[in-house]
C-alpha cells in the first residue's frame, strides 16, 4: 500500500527475468549488461536492457526481498522523490562500472568485458539512506557478543547478493559511492538528476492505478509511524516489533536475575500514566518543576519512525535529557 512504483519493481522485472529464464533463454542475450559492446559498438540500449533485468534467479530473489525492505523510502519520501533517487543513482551507477572496470584493468591487468545483469546497483545505493536513516534497534545478541538489531536481515540479504557473482563488487560499490554522492549536500545532485514533477504526473495518471493497492480493510490499524503512510505498515512489521518487544522483555528478565537491571518507574513515570487523575494529585509543585529540556527533532523523528507516538517521544527525551538510546529503552519497556 502507498508505495506503486516499488511494487511495479518487484513485479515486471521479476516477471521478465522468470520468462528469459524458463521460457525465452535465446532473448537473454539482449539482457546482457556487455559493457565492451557498450564501449566499443557504442550499444548505449544495452545500459538499459543490462542494468534492469537480472539474468540469474538468485540475483532476482535477493533484488526484489531488499526492494520490499526498502518501500518504506517510497511511502516517507513520495514516489517522485523515490524515483528521483533511484534514476540519479542508475546513471551515476552507470559511469562508475565503467570507470571501476577501467580501474581494475590499470591496477590488477584484469579485462571485464561483462558484469552481472540487473537492477543491482541502485539496490546498492539504497543502503546509504537505509544506513544513514533508519534507527538501528538491538533486539537480541548471540552468543553474548554479537548484536542482532532491526536491521540485520537486511544486511544479511545484500551481503548474500553482493557475494552471488564473480564481479558483483564492481555494482555494489558503484552503486554505494553513487548513493553518496546523490545524497550528499555539496555535490547538490538530486537538484539535477530528478524526475521532472510533469513527468512524475503523467505516470501517476497512468501506471499508478495498475500498481497500486487498496488499503487493507481485514486489518486492524497499528498504529505506527509519523504518517498515514507508515501507518499503513503490513501485519509482518507489527510481528518484528512484537518479537522486537518479546526479546527486550527477555533481556530485563535477564537483568533482573542479575541484579543489574535499572528501575525505569524511579527515574520515569509510566507513560500510560500521565493522563492520570490520581497520578497528577501526587506530581510535585510547579515550583519544584525544573524547565522542560530542549528536545531535538531529529531524535523525534527517529523514535516515530519507530513507530511511537510524537508526544510519547517528547515526553521520553525530556525524561531522558536527549539520550536517543536511554529513551529508545523506556519506550519499548513501558
Amino acid at each position: 500500500d502507498k508505495a506503486p512504483l516499488s511494487k511495479s519493481l518487484l513485479l515486471v522485472p521479476s516477471a521478465i527475468s522468470i520468462l528469459l529464464a524458463l521460457l525465452f533463454q535465446h532473448y537473454q542475450k539482449f539482457f546482457a549488461y556487455n559493457l565492451q559492446a557498450v564501449k566499443e559498438d557504442f550499444q548505449i540500449w544495452r545500459l538499459l536492457c543490462g542494468r534492469t533485468v537480472c539474468l540469474d534467479l538468485k540475483d532476482t530473489f535477493c533484488s526484489s526481498l531488499l526492494i520490499y525492505n526498502f518501500r518504506i523510502f517510497e511511502r516517507r519520501y513520495g514516489s517522485r522523490k523515490f524515483s528521483s533517487f533511484l534514476l540519479g543513482a542508475w546513471m551515476l551507477s552507470a559511469l562508475f562500472d565503467l570507470l571501476l572496470v577501467e580501474i581494475t584493468q590499470y591496477i590488477f591487468g584484469i579485462t571485464i568485458n561483462s558484469l552481472p545483469s540487473g537492477f543491482l546497483a541502485p539496490v546498492f545505493a539504497l543502503f546509504v539512506p537505509f544506513y544513514s536513516s533508519i534507527p538501528r534497534v538491538q533486539v537480541t545478541q548471540v552468543l553474548g557478543h554479537f548484536s542482532i538489531t532491526n536491521k540485520s536481515l537486511v544486511y544479511i540479504l545484500g551481503l548474500q547478493l553482493l557475494t552471488s557473482g564473480s564481479y558483483i563488487w564492481i555494482l555494489a560499490l558503484s552503486g554505494l559511492i553513487s548513493g553518496i554522492c546523490y545524497n550528499s549536500s555539496i555535490l547538490k545532485v538530486h537538484r539535477i538528476l530528478c524526475v521532472p514533477r510533469w513527468v512524475a504526473k503523467i505516470f501517476s495518471w497512468t501506471l499508478e492505478p495498475v500498481f497500486s493497492s487498496a488499503e487493507p480493510t481485514n486489518e486492524v490499524r497499528v498504529g505506527m509511524g509519523a504518517t498515514v503512510d507508515i501507518q499503513r505498515q503490513q501485519r509482518m512489521e507489527l510481528l518484528d516489533r512484537q518479537i522486537m518487544m518479546s526479546q527486550v522483555a527477555q533481556l530485563r528478565r535477564q537483568r533482573q536475575q542479575q541484579g543489574g537491571m535499572i528501575n525505569w518507574n524511579r527515574l520515569f513515570p509510566p507513560l500510560r500514566h500521565r493522563h492520570n487523575a490520581n497520578y497528577q494529585d501526587h506530581q510535585p509543585s510547579e515550583q519544584g518543576i525544573p524547565p522542560p529540556t530542549e528536545v531535538s527533532e531529529e531524535q523525534v523523528a527517529r523514535l516515530m519512525e519507530m513507530g511511537f507516538s510524537r508526544g510519547d517521544a517528547l515526553e521520553a527525551l525530556r525524561a531522558s535529557n536527549n539520550d536517543l538510546n536511554v529513551a529508545t529503552n523506556f519506550l519499548l519497556q513501558h
